[in-house]
């Protein structure tokens, strides 16, 4: 998962990467990822926005989002 500019982390189990460019990026910008983390913007919204750009076989992350739901 990429936020840029503020950071990159590696989300679910897969293979360990290092250098470059993974096969399966997620990436957005921070508001996008505090709705999706929230709930407040769902997996699917985002994508058909354009809002998550996301690609390679293990780049769904819909089925773990959201992180937090909030009240």
């Amino acid at each position: 998962m990429r936020v840029p500019p503020f950071g990159v982390t590696q989300c679910i189990e897969g293979p360990r990467h290092t250098r470059g460019t993974p096969p399966n990026v997620v990436e957005t910008d921070a508001e996008t990822w505090l709705a999706l983390a929230t709930g407040a913007l769902s997996w699917a919204e985002g994508r058909a926005s354009g809002a998550v750009r996301a690609s390679g076989e293990r780049a769904d992350l819909g089925d773990h989002l959201p992180v937090v739901r909030l009240r």
